[in-house]
């Protein structure tokens, strides 16, 4: 199962999303690999902390093999590194990523991620992190994915770009990749007794847009986690907001179960 977290507007908790659902799935005996393909590298250091300045195999060095290599599979498990945390292991980004860009983009290599991490063998779930942007490295990451989950933060800027984005995946799937389904929409820093955030929510789900539950709540121990380079299952297991992050994964679990069941029927 492979799952991209996206969304083209910024600052809406998609490394911290990607990496708590990552590190929960881990946690529970799944063999999980957090790919990040932001130049920021925010997914990079919150699982490897300050390892993360050391490492010298990462996605910038699978790029640069994409753009020279021809004859077979990329040798993935080359860029993968283990996490402190077991189960998880992580192919890291870094700032050099953002310099790849133009050339990959020119010389289409597009359908190479989906290629090499079809032939990767050792994982049981996929998670990609993108960059704030629709550019080479999310195209590639929604054509080597089997879905797609779209952080939302409550305000009228966060709406307004969703619908683009949700035009972007539509294409992506009509040009490229026809399985990309749209697993949902997480709400995320959300704000019980604000009225905005019950309002926006609302009107999207008026709309039909597939809004999960449980929301993610807004707390100042999510920073505390990215400062200590622990996702929220290891830092603090009894936490409000583990505790959701939990319930989401279940959410996300017995659909994909779902699915499955009705292919196999």
């Amino acid at each position: 199962m492979k799952r991209v977290v996206f969304n083209q507007k910024g600052g809406v908790g998609k490394s911290t999303i990607a990496c708590n659902l990552a590190a929960i799935g881990a946690a529970r005996g799944v063999r999980t690999l957090l790919v990040d393909l932001d130049p920021q590298a925010n997914s990079t250091r919150y699982l490897l902390g300050d390892s993360a300045d050391a490492l010298k195999n990462t996605a910038t060095g699978f790029f640069d093999q994409v753009l020279n290599f021809k004859l077979r599979p990329l040798p993935t498990e080359d860029f993968i590194h283990a996490s402190p945390f077991a189960n998880l292991s992580v192919l890291p980004a870094d700032a050099a990523l953002e310099e790849l860009q133009a050339k990959l983009e020119s010389r289409y290599k597009i359908f190479k991620l989906r290629e090499s991490l079809d032939a990767l063998e050792g994982f049981d779930a996929i998670w990609i992190d993108t960059p704030p942007a629709m550019h080479f490295y999310t195209r590639s990451a929604l054509i080597a994915a089997d879905t797609c989950l779209i952080p939302f933060d409550c305000d009228e800027f966060a709406r307004r770009a969703l619908y683009t984005l949700l035009d972007n995946v539509a294409e992506i799937r009509a040009d490229h990749n026809s399985g990309l389904t749209v697993e949902g929409i997480v709400v995320n820093q959300y704000q019980a007794r604000a009225s905005l955030p019950q309002q926006v929510v609302a009107e999207l789900r008026a709309e039909g847009l597939p809004v999960l539950e449980p929301f993610l709540s807004a707390s100042v121990r999510i920073k505390e986690s990215h400062q200590h380079a622990r996702p929220m299952i290891h830092l603090d297991p009894r936490h409000k907001l583990t505790d959701e992050f939990n319930r989401l994964y279940d959410t996300l679990e017995q659909a994909r179960q779902s699915v499955q069941r009705k292919k196999r029927t």
